[in-house]
């Protein structure tokens, strides 16, 4: 199992006040139904008040390897990730479990 964990940060001049940034977020949250293969898919906006915080997360749940690569060039997953490119940078982290 590979656990796949990705932050975004707001680029300066953007915030949750921003169509783009909500354009991005409900693009965000249909990627769990439009992507085959994953076995979790959770998102949601940061609650937390520190300068370090991320915005927003997104943390899925595939099976292997194979799945992962498949998930990152479906396309709908490259649509979402060019919606948050334009409006954020991020990183990511992918776990083995």
């Amino acid at each position: 199992m590979i656990r796949h964990i990705v932050l975004f940060k707001f680029k300066p001049g953007f915030g949750w006040q921003d169509p783009a940034a909500l354009a991005a977020e409900r693009s965000s949250r249909l990627v769990g139904e439009r992507v085959p293969g994953l076995l979790h898919w959770q998102v949601g906006r940061n609650i937390a008040e520190r300068p370090i915080a991320y915005d927003f997360a997104a943390i899925g749940l595939l099976p292997d390897q194979d799945t992962l690569h498949s998930y990152q060039d479906h396309p709908f997953h490259q649509e979402s990730a060019a919606l948050w490119s334009a409006i954020s940078t991020w990183v990511v982290a992918d776990l083995e479990e």
